[in-house]
Parts: structure tokens; C-alpha cells; sequence
């Protein structure tokens, strides 16, 4: 049995007249007449009574009316769902981020999608270290990351989604706690509190960039396992930590100052930009969706390339 000889069965069930069935079908009355005959050989039992006058359906053809209803009501679900997926409207899209920075941005995309976008799934990864988001995008394990790179393997796509800036934090207590900037030159007998060293990471990298620049290596007094604790550490007068402004922005610790890093030593490094990243080269429809929601919730540049 096969769906046109379910389509058929349907329509002389439904009309009990060959000819309307046919004129419902758009085909010739003889041909419909054959499909019919050729369905009960092949089931081996009469679907319907017929005579010159009326058609009615065996009790055979009355078993058969449901499932075939049945059948034809999954097709148009398949059929439905093969072109959702076509459209980006249902799937399932891997999001791989990293940083506390990072969650705003990502709580508001899941927000809109799910609004906008009601039948793709998002699997959430959370990331100790950017690098780890794109080594998953690379290995095909996720969609799309976030995080902070400066520079990305090549068939990716990157773009800002976020600007952003280097700043000092310092307890409330410290001597330079009501400038306005952080210069390096002065900061040569300070103590600091870093992050884990990890490849890739931008603000391990930056904090040996701005240090080595002014000819010192930083006395890195304590190594906090997260920007939270790090911050923390600081409040209690432990030492400085550079972080990032939009880190700053949701910190309301009364015993924290952030001064921005005087402009003229941080035009000398790569930015810290929060960036979105993804392969060019294969993306399906629910992927490209996801990725023009977020990309319309944002300010953003042009695409980076890869």
C-alpha cells in the first residue's frame, strides 16, 4: 500500500461516488476504478459494496477509514515538519559561551527566541575560558560561541557583538581609588589577583602585555578560580585585578573602584570586544535564525570574515 492508494481509498470512503472522487483527486474515473481494485487484491478483502447505483463501504473498508486518516494526517505532519526546519522555525542550535559577561546577552537571546522562535531548541554551554567555546566550534560540538578571541581558526565568521574595555579594580581603600584611570607606569610595586593562567585567555594576555610594557613582571599575590571570587578577593584588600568594564557594570560592591586603563597604554593592545563566532561553511536554516535574532539585538560591525 502507498499514499496515493491511501489518498485514493480516502476519497471514495469519504465522496461514496467514484466520479466525485475522481473530479476530487484530478484524475480520469478509470483509472481510480484500477487503484481501488488493485488495493483490495493486494489486501486480499473487498473495501467497498458497488453497484450501478450506489458505492458503500464494506466492514473491511469501515476498519480501514481511521488509520487511513491516520496515515495521511502523519504525512502532512512530517511534511509540516521537514519544511519548519526548512524555514529555521523548529531545531535544535548549540550556544557555547564563556564569562560571566557573557550571560546577559545570552539570558536575553533565549528570551527572543523563544518568543520569535518558539520551535528551535537551545542547548546552553557555559565555558570556563573563551577558548574552550571555539575549540567546540571547531569540533563541530557546538553552533555558535561567544567569548573573546583575538583570532579565530580559519572558516569561521566572527562579529562584535559587544564593545568593550579594559579596567582596574582596586578596593575602596587604595590610593589611586578616586582617579578616573589606572596607568601601568605606576603600578609597579602593587599586588595583583589573576585569573587561572589558560591559553588564550585575553586578560592573563593583557595583564602581561601592559606590565611587560612598563618593564615589570606583576606580583601576582593570589589566583582566584573566577571573576566572582576574584572581585571578592579584591573587596578584601587582597590586591588589584584587571577586568573588564562590563564586568564593572554589574558589580555593586561598595569596596570595589574600577578605574579605566589610561587610553593611551590600552590603544596599544588588541581589543576585548565580546564577539559571536561560527563556521561559514555549514549552518542549517534554525542556526541562521538564532543567529540574525541575535545579531538584530545588538549595535554591531560588519562581519570579521575567518
Amino acid at each position: 500500500m502507498d499514499i496515493a492508494q491511501v489518498r485514493a481509498f480516502l476519497a471514495v470512503a469519504e465522496e461514496l461516488h467514484f466520479r466525485r472522487a475522481a473530479e476530487r483527486l484530478h484524475m480520469a474515473q478509470p483509472p481510480l476504478t484500477r487503484m481501488i481494485k488493485v488495493l483490495e487484491r493486494e489486501l486480499g478483502t473487498t473495501l467497498f459494496d458497488r453497484n450501478t447505483r450506489s458505492v458503500a463501504l464494506t466492514s473491511s473498508g469501515q476498519a480501514m477509514l481511521e488509520p487511513a486518516r491516520d496515515v495521511m494526517e502523519a504525512l502532512r505532519r512530517a511534511t509540516e515538519a521537514a519544511r519548519s526546519a526548512e524555514r529555521g522555525e523548529v531545531g535544535l542550535v548549540r550556544i557555547a559561551f564563556a564569562g560571566i559577561s557573557t550571560h546577559p546577552l545570552v539570558a536575553m537571546l533565549a528570551r527572543h527566541v523563544r518568543s520569535e522562535r518558539p520551535g528551535i531548541e537551545l542547548e546552553l554551554s557555559s565555558q570556563n575560558f573563551a577558548l574552550q567555546a571555539i575549540q567546540k566550534l571547531a569540533k563541530r560540538e557546538t553552533d555558535i560561541a561567544l567569548g573573546r578571541w583575538d583570532g579565530v581558526p580559519q572558516g569561521m565568521s566572527t562579529q562584535v557583538v559587544a564593545a568593550d574595555a579594559l579596567v582596574l579594580a582596586v578596593p575602596a581603600t587604595h590610593q589611586l581609588a578616586d582617579s578616573d584611570e589606572a596607568h601601568f607606569a605606576e603600578l609597579l610595586n602593587e599586588r595583583f589577583v589573576s585569573l587561572p593562567p589558560h591559553e588564550g585567555s585575553v586578560l592573563a594576555d593583557r595583564l602581561r602585555r601592559l606590565t611587560q610594557a612598563q618593564h615589570f613582571v606583576p606580583d601576582v599575590v593570589q589566583v582566584a578560580p573566577d571573576t566572582q571570587t576574584a572581585l571578592a578577593l579584591v573587596s578584601a584588600e587582597v590586591g588589584c585585578h584587571l577586568t573588564l568594564n562590563s564586568v564593572a557594570q554589574n558589580v555593586s560592591d561598595p569596596h570595589v573602584r574600577f578605574l579605566a586603563v589610561a587610553a593611551q597604554e590600552a590603544s596599544d593592545l588588541p581589543d576585548v570586544h565580546l564577539r559571536t563566532a561560527w563556521r561559514h561553511d555549514e549552518h542549517g536554516p534554525a542556526v541562521a535564525a538564532v543567529l540574525d535574532i541575535l545579531l538584530g539585538l545588538v549595535r554591531v560591525s560588519p562581519p570579521e570574515g575567518g
